[in-house]
């Protein structure tokens, strides 16, 4: 289920074989996860804040990871998990028919 969330630095990291992909709004997330024995940690800071879903197209536009199997399926996998919002339809009534009497 996505969130409405904002992220202001987002990237991947890879953990006992495992590549995912990594939210957090401050780049001192770097050391947290180099301390907890992640390894190849890319984090990307952004302009302005964005939701996950936000967050992967951009990284999308920029070509980040491109060429990386294992970043392009982390992409994809939370592309997946945080569908980007979906503009809600207006729906308009029918007006009623004039009655005369």
């Amino acid at each position: 289920m996505a969130t409405d969330k904002k992220y202001s630095v987002v990237g991947v990291s890879t953990l006992n074989g495992k590549t995912k992909m990594r939210f957090a709004n401050d780049m001192m997330r770097i050391k947290i996860l180099a301390k907890n024995g992640h390894s190849d940690v890319e984090l990307v800071e952004l302009a302005n804040e964005m939701t996950k879903a936000e967050a992967v197209q951009h990284l999308r536009s920029i070509g980040f990871g491109a060429g990386k199997p294992a970043v392009e399926a982390a992409l994809a996998y939370t592309e997946k998990k945080n569908p980007a919002a979906t503009p809600v339809k207006k729906t308009t009534a029918k007006k009623a028919e004039a009655v005369t009497a």
